[in-house]
């Protein structure tokens, strides 16, 4: 029997969903907005995570054969549906919460799949002709949040960890630096100092404040600067001017790929076997090649011990900007094995 399988995406701002199948893609896509703790400010975690079910049971036909693929920011684990946190969404909070279970306890008619939303893009990227090619494929979304994913396309093996979890990159210590000065900025997390904090959609719009902070004047007569002013959206604003190659905004660009570049280094460094470093999500695709420019001006000015030198577009012939989409990941996911 041919059931019906919906798709969702929960992400750190939105929740999208759709209908979705092999043969016809992605129908009747809606959206609405994530519950988190931004758009409910003080309601403690546990009522934000009944909001977030409410909303996901809400979603799946009252049918008994109902297949639903999830793809959820977070950090989970794979094996079991776990959410272990979701800064995004939850911001410091931290205590494990059993998606998946949760899931099937109100919705037993519905058979569900919940994955990261990081596996969700790679299952969808793995299935398109820019892999067809590739073996080892590793994916990293910077957007609202950052992490990545490795996997091997002959196996669909994708290891994991003791708690199931494998690329939380977003959280690894970075080192930030603004017109030669460090910066230290907070995750959404909680915590100082994390990667997210510097090149995530968010990081990067607090790295803007202190560059406004610490150069008033340029700041002011830049082109960033005089559309901010003008009442742009940050978004809109840094997108427009880095590909207008405004001075500041290139600079602010440069400032949160550096330490992206230095996570992709170390990398390639202990996995000289990845065919393909693919950089997806809304930072990264909507800057497009000036996203990969500025990380690669950093990996040529140092890159990787010997093989930079003896192979100078070895680095540079494997990375690639591409839009990867969670929904058709989590159809993937949600009809075909992953293995752990």
């Amino acid at each position: 029997m041919i059931r019906a399988t919906t798709v969702i995406d929960i992400g750190g701002t939105h929740m999208r969903w759709a209908d979705w199948s092999p043969e016809g893609g992605l129908s009747h896509r809606k959206r609405l907005p994530a519950p988190g703790f931004r758009q409910y400010p003080g309601l403690p975690v546990p009522q934000l995570q009944e909001l977030l079910v409410n909303a996901i049971c809400k979603i799946p036909p009252q049918d008994k054969h109902s297949l639903v693929g999830i793809s959820f920011g977070a950090a989970m684990d794979h094996r079991n549906g776990t959410v272990y946190a979701s800064a995004p969404l939850w911001g410091a909070h931290d205590v494990p919460f059993n998606l998946f279970d949760e899931l099937s306890r109100r919705r037993s008619d519905v058979e569900w799949c919940v994955v990261n939303d990081v596996t969700a893009a790679l299952m969808h990227i793995i299935s398109t002709p820019l892999c067809a090619q590739d073996r080892k494929v590793m994916l990293v979304t910077i957007s609202t949040g950052i992490a990545a994913r490795i996997i091997d396309r002959t196996t669909r093996y994708i290891p994991f960890d003791a708690g199931g979890l494998q690329g939380e990159i977003g959280h690894l210590p970075a080192v930030a630096k603004l017109a030669g000065e460090p910066v230290v900025l907070d995750c959404d997390c909680g915590k100082a100092g994390h990667l997210s904090a510097y090149a995530s959609g968010r990081g990067i719009a607090n790295l803007a404040q202190v560059l406004r902070q610490r150069q008033p004047d340029e700041w002011a007569v830049s082109e960033l600067g005089r559309r901010m002013a003008d009442g742009e959206s940050f978004e809109e604003a840094f997108t427009a001017t880095v590909g207008a190659d405004d001075n500041i905004a290139i600079t602010l660009l440069s400032a949160a790929t550096a330490p992206v570049a230095d996570v992709l280094r170390t990398a390639l460094c202990l996995n000289p076997d990845l065919d393909r470093i693919i950089l997806t999500g809304g930072v990264a695709v909507s800057l497009g090649e000036h996203y990969k420019a500025s990380v690669m001006a950093h990996l040529n000015c140092e890159g990787i011990y010997l093989t930079s030198k003896l192979y100078p577009r070895w680095i540079e012939d494997r990375l690639v900007v591409s839009e990867a989409d969670c929904l058709i990941g989590a159809g993937i996911a949600a009809t075909m094995e992953i293995l752990p």
